[in-house]
């Protein structure tokens, strides 16, 4: 009897060629898109500074004053003379008073939603500072003008008394509250929803087992939120606090409502009076001629490159500090 040998049945299922392709030609499709996304970005990015540049060109070229140091705005005046010094100190005075009052609070309540409320609390809380982002700024600008400038004398008596000898907070000039301090506290409320949300979702992401570590070597509940989860979440506090600076430094209408602009420069930050770019442009673009509207713009260039100035800084900072935040952990 002729012995017979087992075959080997293959058992793999067979590779379609047709599903290959088919994938590979997705994945050509979806990096072309990619590809071509990022591309039409910095297309559009340079168009924007293209027209910027072109029509800021034409209102130097006209401009009788030095456009770095001048304080006056006439660029309607024959002939004009305008530049930007006031707006670049109330831009950059208000934004950093801002930022002064509302990282540290924003990161507080971050980590309190992430790491101390109860579950049942944490969820409503987050819910509310995710949904203050949606206010429209010319409510919080409302808001501002009919109640924030009105019970801010107090404080601004308080710190002239106490704080006076600083310099900084000698109230010089009577008035009411329309000042850079007040619009500083204004846009302090208005970013303090997304640098809690961006620096909440930071620490959400900080892993379980190096907190349960050092947990286990009997650190403290700060303890394990200064040596763990602050480092981890370093570089996204610093994204998210860039984020709050960019919306600080282009907020317009809330400014414009709030403040009284006078082109004078007073380190006095009670005192009323100042301007921003974005205030600025929002109160003289109506009743600017052609040639004004162009004078404008080119302080509307000097924003864009503000912005894109601290934006750069901002991803060198996390481009350091990301090898010792754990986040390559």
């Amino acid at each position: 009897m002729a012995s017979t040998t087992p075959t080997q049945i293959d058992t793999a299922p067979p590779v379609s060629k047709s599903k290959g392709s088919t994938g590979r030609a997705g994945d050509k499709i979806f990096a072309g898109l990619s590809k071509g996304s990022g591309i039409l970005l910095l297309v559009i990015m340079a168009s924007i500074a293209a027209f910027l540049t072109y029509r800021a060109t034409i209102a130097l070229s006209e401009n009788e004053g030095n456009f770095l140091t001048t304080f006056d705005w006439n660029a309607s005046a024959n002939p004009p003379v305008f530049g930007i010094a006031v707006l670049l100190f109330g831009t950059v005075v208000s934004s950093i008073i801002a930022m002064v009052i509302a990282v540290p609070i924003a990161v507080g309540i971050a980590l309190f939603i992430s790491h101390y409320a109860p579950r049942k609390l944490a969820a409503p809380l987050a819910y509310v500072v995710d949904l203050l982002a949606a206010v429209p700024s010319i409510i919080y600008g409302i808001w501002g003008a009919l109640f924030l400038v009105p019970h801010l004398a107090g404080l601004n008596l308080w710190l002239d008394e106490y704080l006076g000898w600083t310099y900084v907070f000698e109230k010089t000039q009577v008035g009411v509250a329309r000042s850079l301090f007040t619009v500083g506290i204004l846009l302090a409320i208005m970013i303090l929803p997304i640098v809690t949300s961006v620096s909440r979702e930071v620490f959400l992401q900080v892993p379980r087992m190096n907190e349960e570590a050092a947990l286990a070597l009997g650190a403290t509940r700060w303890e394990v939120i200064r040596m763990s989860v602050l480092p981890f979440g370093r570089s996204g506090v610093i994204s998210a606090s860039m984020l709050g600076l960019g919306r600080a430094l282009g907020e317009t209408m809330a400014v414009a409502t709030v403040l009284s602009p006078s082109f004078l420069i007073s380190f006095h930050v009670l005192n009323p009076g100042g301007g921003t770019f974005a205030q600025n442009i929002a109160a003289k673009f109506d009743e600017a001629n052609e040639f004004g509207r162009d004078a404008l713009i080119a302080s509307g260039l000097v924003l864009f490159l503000l912005t894109l100035l601290v934006n750069g800084a901002a991803r060198l900072i996390i481009a350091r500090r990301k090898d010792f935040s754990g986040a390559n952990a």
